[in-house]
């Protein structure tokens, strides 16, 4: 049984409530983490406590156990002179250690978003437990 302090290995499948998919390690090496550490979202890094090797189950994560709800706080207005050159809309940069996505450029400046792509969005994982360290 997994607990906290295990490093464990998943496959897993991440939908929207649309059904889209949005990550999987189908193909891909399972996900290994240490259950507790804060190396995945809180809400995925839980819900592999007391699985056993070989358990599958299905989670629905809210944006709170996520990535967390968007904030306006996080969408940060650049001045033009203080921007770099040749930025594109849509382009990812980093602001100090945390990634964003340019969404605007006009005469005043350059507007970036630093929330998480997913942020505000409720997911759901389906999760297999194949290995626990």
């Amino acid at each position: 049984m997994a607990q906290v302090g295990d490093t464990v290995s998943v496959h897993y499948r991440g939908t929207l409530d649309d059904g889209s998919e949005f990550d999987s390690s189908a193909g891909r090496d399972p996900l290994q983490f240490t259950v507790g550490e804060g190396q995945v979202i809180p809400g995925f890094d839980s819900a592999v406590v007391g699985m056993a090797v070989g358990d599958k189950k299905e989670v629905r994560l809210e944006p709170d156990d996520a990535y967390g709800e968007r904030t306006d706080e996080r969408v940060i207005n650049v001045p033009k002179e203080q921007a770099p050159e040749g930025l594109e809309v849509g382009q990812q940069v980093m602001l100090g250690q945390a990634p964003a996505t340019v969404v605007d450029i006009n005469d005043e400046g350059v507007t970036v978003d630093a929330n998480h792509p997913l942020a505000g969005q409720a997911l759901t994982f389906e999760i297999e437990l194949v290995g626990v360290e």
